[in-house]
């Protein structure tokens, strides 16, 4: 874990009597959630609210482009917490209502539904919206992004019946929806803009197995394929035109080109605005009472010395802990190290640190055999490590990227090198080659 004590951007004040301060959450995700848990586990006791829009308990989001699209009948979402946490714990759950606007000179935050909320401090936990896609055709029926449970629901549902099924992105999310309909026994295609899949997450060694992978399944995956229009019957989407002049037939459209932040409150606010919300090493707006965390937050990383805003679980628990620290005067500025994970089918793809366009990536084992690693240097020094199938290096990433330790490049050479072992080394031990 990285800790330092660290110097706000922004000017603050801190209050004498923050374990009772007012505290309202804007945003019932993975973020809020935990930062309202963490609220109470340090010990604050004041009124603590949190703000959803959607009408349900607080649930986990990653299942839904997995398992939740592949189950037979319907079925309820993991919930974040249980719905008694939030009556003992004396939390204020708002669900089916929206924030409207927040007075930062009054404190206040105005709800949809008229209800005004007084706070001392207010966290913004809005997370991102689907990036859309505004086409000729992208209103037919059939057409489909996945982020809330409702999405996952009406996704499901047609999902079982499709023969021919496009997706249109292969991120993260288009390509865990491709492995469910794949395993549904659907026709599938997959349509990507750039010129490999994952171009912004992964490195090309990753990037070109994960392909690989997915087109033995039987998926055909098309890059540099950027979709003109939609072509529809009686309402219906029935295929997609490219502007390579391609025809791809579809009976369900998944798109998936990336998120955006959801900053409009923020914005209308008067808080700073670029790429999420603009916040400090303590997740801090400028001003001193209204912070920002997980898929919003543009924050300084710790650890690639750059502004990021990540959209992991990992991340937004990571805020959520660090936030209610802070706000109970605990100027630690500590950050675990981001790590991430995707499944799509039988492959698991987990990834340690952040990656930067210019890393260097070295490969740690063999592709062909279905399980390596990717370890991606910065200016000679370990900053990201992507694993396939291998668990085991996957922690043992997060362990040397937390401790700051890095193997030389050269070590990777030898097909004898184990990153588990490396990383179980003292300190002090020398660099060199390791036997599995």
């Amino acid at each position: 874990m990285a800790s330092k004590k660290s110097k706000s951007m922004f000017p603050h004040n801190r209050s004498d009597d923050a374990k009772g301060a007012r505290v309202v959450i804007v945003g019932s995700g993975q973020a809020g959630i935990q930062a309202a848990d963490s609220l109470r586990a340090r010990g604050h006791i004041g009124t603590l609210t949190v703000i959803g829009d959607e009408p349900v308990l607080p649930y986990q989001r990653p299942p839904l482009s997995k398992g939740h699209l592949t189950s037979g009948g319907s079925i309820d979402p993991l919930p974040l917490r249980a719905e008694r946490f939030f009556t003992e714990q004396r939390i204020v759950l708002r669900t089916g209502v929206s924030a409207a606007s927040v007075d930062r000179t009054a404190r206040t935050v105005r709800l949809d539904d008229g209800d005004v909320l007084p706070y001392d401090s207010l966290i913004l936990a809005t997370g991102a919206a689907n990036r859309s896609l505004d086409i000729t055709g992208s209103e037919l029926a059939g057409i489909h992004t996945l982020r809330t449970l409702a999405d996952a629901d009406a996704l499901r549902r047609e999902l079982h019946e499709a023969r021919n099924v496009l997706v249109v992105g292969a991120g993260f999310v288009g390509l865990e929806v491709a492995a469910a309909a794949r395993a549904q026994g659907a026709n599938v295609t997959v349509l990507e803009a750039t010129d490999r899949p994952l171009s912004r997450a992964v490195s090309r060694y990753t990037s070109d197995h994960v392909t690989a992978v997915h087109r033995q399944a039987g998926t055909h995956v098309h890059t540099e394929e950027v979709v003109s229009f939609f072509t529809g019957r009686e309402g219906r989407v029935v295929g997609a035109e490219t502007e390579t002049g391609e025809h791809y037939e579809a009976d369900l459209v998944i798109v998936g080109i990336g998120a955006i932040p959801r900053t409009a409150l923020a914005a209308a606010a008067d808080l700073p605005v670029a790429n999420g919300i603009v916040v400090d090493d303590f997740l801090r707006t400028n001003d001193p009472a209204v912070y920002a965390i997980g898929d919003c937050a543009n924050y300084p990383s710790l650890h690639t010395g750059t502004r990021v805003r990540l959209e992991s679980v990992q991340n937004a628990t990571d805020h959520g802990r660090r936030v209610a620290a802070v706000i109970l005067g605990d100027d630690r500025c500590d950050a675990e190290v981001p790590w991430f994970w995707s499944h799509q089918g039988a492959l698991k793809l987990q990834i340690a640190g952040v990656r930067l366009p210019d890393d260097t990536a070295v490969l740690c084992g063999d592709p062909t055999t279905g399980r390596f690693s990717v370890c991606c240097y910065r200016n000679g020094r370990l900053a990201a490590v992507e694993s396939i199938n291998r668990p085991a290096d996957h922690i043992a990433a997060r362990a040397l990227l937390a401790s700051a330790r890095s193997p030389d490049p050269i070590l990777l050479d030898d097909p004898t090198f184990n990153l588990k072992r490396f990383a179980a080394q003292p300190d002090s031990a020398p660099s060199r080659k390791t036997s599995a």
